[in-house]
C-alpha cells in the first residue's frame, strides 16, 4: 500500500488502528478503510457506468454557459436551500435573493442566513481544491466554520447523539475525541490516496460520505458539511469541472431511503457487504438522476440566456455588452449599482438600462424601502418548478450533544 506523503505524521494510524472502533448503543464498528470487500459488483458498476455517462453530459452542458459564475453563484445557492431543508433550515427564494441585495433594508431571517453561509462555504471549499486536487482535514474543518460560523474543530467532548423527532436516539457516533482524530485521519488518506483502493471514484463517493457521516466528526453542521464534501471530492477527481451537481434534491425527495440505507450499514453485525452495496447502489443512482436534473436546468438557463440576449442586442444596440446579459443572470434580483459596477457606467445610464428592460416584460421591477430591485421573473421560475418536490412524513434525524464528564 502506498503512503500518504503528504501525510507523514498521520501514517501510524493505517497500520497501529487497523482494527475497528465500537459505537455506544449502536453497536456499530466504524471500519477502517479500505473496506475489507469487493464492491465492484456487476449491479454496481452498471450503475457506475450509467452514473459516469450522465456526469460526462453534465460537465459539456456547463460549458455552454460562457461565464461559470453565473452556475456556480445560481446553482450552488439552489443546492444550499435544498441541503438546509433536509436539516429542517426552511427558507424561500424570495427571502434568499433579497438577500443577496445586500441591502441595508433587509434583515436577513436565520434561516437564510446558514443558507448562504453554505454557499460561501461551498464557493470557499471549492475554490481551495480545485487546484491543489486535495482535499485534506483542514480544508473539511474550515468548509464547517464558514458553515456554522465556529471554529469547534473536531469533536473533542463526549455527549453527541442523533435523535429522530420523538427524541430516540437512533445512533451514537464515537464519543473519544482521539478515536474522531484517528477515523479522521484514516478518512483523509482514503479520500487524497487513490493507491489504498483501486476501485471507482464514483464508488468512493458514495464510502466517504457514509463513512464521515457515521463518524460525525463536528458538533454542528455534519450532514451539510458531508454533501459539500461530497461535490468537491467528485471535483477533485475530474468527474465534474464545478460544484453545480444538485444532490440534496435527491435526497430530500428520498430522505426516508437515505435515513434507512445509512442506518441499515451500521445495524447489520459482522459482514454488510450487502448492506454497503445497496447504500452505493442509491448514492450511485443519485449521482445519476441529480446529473440529469442539472442538466434539464442548464440548458434551462442557456435557452433563457440565448432568449434574453435575442430581445436586447437589437433593444439597445450598439450600447449593448454582455456584462448586461451576465448581470440578469448572476443576480436574480438585480439593483442599479450591481449594473453600474458591471457594466462600468453611471448611475443615471444604469436606471435606463433596467427601466428599458422592465418594458419588456424581461424583469419585474418591485420597490423595497427607498431601493428598487429587478427580478429575473423567468429565471426564478425556473428554480421554483425546478425544487418542487413531494412534502413527506417521515423523521428527521438530528444531531443533539449533551455534555457527558467521565467520572
Amino acid at each position: 500500500m502506498k503512503k500518504c506523503l503528504f501525510l507523514q505524521k498521520n501514517k501510524k494510524y493505517l497500520f497501529e488502528y487497523k482494527g475497528a472502533y465500537k459505537i455506544m448503543n449502536k453497536k456499530y464498528t466504524i471500519p477502517t478503510l479500505p473496506l475489507p470487500y469487493d464492491l465492484e459488483t456487476k449491479p454496481i458498476l452498471r450503475q457506475v457506468n450509467l452514473a459516469n455517462k450522465k456526469l460526462a453530459e453534465l460537465k459539456g452542458v456547463a460549458l455552454t454557459i460562457p461565464n461559470e459564475d453565473i452556475l456556480l453563484n445560481t446553482l450552488i445557492l439552489q443546492e444550499a436551500k435544498d441541503s438546509s431543508e433536509i436539516e429542517n433550515i426552511v427558507t424561500t427564494h424570495d427571502d434568499l435573493y433579497r438577500a443577496d441585495l445586500d441591502l441595508k433594508q433587509t434583515i436577513i431571517n436565520a434561516p437564510t442566513k446558514e443558507v448562504l453561509n453554505y454557499r460561501q462555504a461551498m464557493k470557499s471549499g471549492f475554490s481551495l481544491v480545485r487546484k491543489s486536487k486535495l482535499l485534506t482535514n483542514n480544508i473539511i474543518k474550515q468548509i464547517q466554520s464558514e458553515l456554522e460560523m465556529n471554529s469547534a474543530g473536531f469533536r473533542t467532548v463526549p455527549g453527541t447523539t442523533l435523535k429522530n423527532n420523538r427524541g430516540e436516539i437512533v445512533y451514537t457516533p464515537p464519543q473519544d475525541g482521539n478515536e474522531v482524530l484517528k477515523l479522521m485521519d484514516n478518512l483523509e488518506c482514503f479520500i487524497n490516496d487513490k493507491d489504498m483502493a483501486d476501485i471507482d471514484p464514483l464508488i468512493k463517493t458514495a464510502i466517504i460520505h457514509h463513512q464521515f457521516e457515521s463518524i460525525h466528526p463536528f458538533y454542528d453542521g455534519n450532514g451539510r458539511t458531508g454533501r459539500i464534501i461530497t461535490i468537491l471530492y467528485m471535483v477533485i477527481n475530474d468527474l465534474i469541472d464545478l460544484p453545480i451537481l444538485y444532490l440534496s434534491r435527491y435526497i430530500t425527495h428520498n430522505k426516508a431511503e437515505y435515513y434507512r440505507l445509512l442506518q441499515e450499514v451500521r445495524n447489520k453485525e459482522g459482514k454488510n457487504a450487502l448492506e454497503w452495496e445497496n447504500w452505493i447502489l442509491f448514492m450511485l443512482k443519485c449521482i445519476e438522476e441529480t446529473s440529469v436534473e442539472t442538466i434539464r436546468l442548464v440548458k434551462g438557463i442557456s435557452t433563457l440566456m440565448s432568449e434574453y440576449k435575442q430581445t436586447l442586442r437589437p433593444l439597445f444596440g450598439k450600447q449593448y455588452k454582455h456584462e448586461l446579459l451576465n448581470n440578469l443572470f448572476f443576480h436574480p434580483y438585480t439593483k442599479i449599482e450591481f449594473i453600474e459596477h458591471d457594466m462600468m457606467v453611471q448611475r443615471q445610464t444604469a436606471s435606463k438600462y433596467l427601466e428599458k428592460i422592465v418594458e419588456t416584460g424581461l424583469l419585474s421591477k418591485i420597490k423595497l424601502g427607498r431601493t428598487n430591485y429587478y427580478m429575473n421573473v423567468s429565471l426564478i421560475d425556473l428554480f421554483i418548478k425546478h425544487a418542487k418536490v413531494p412534502s413527506q412524513e417521515i423523521d428527521t434525524i438530528e444531531s443533539v450533544h449533551n455534555t457527558v464528564f467521565n467520572e
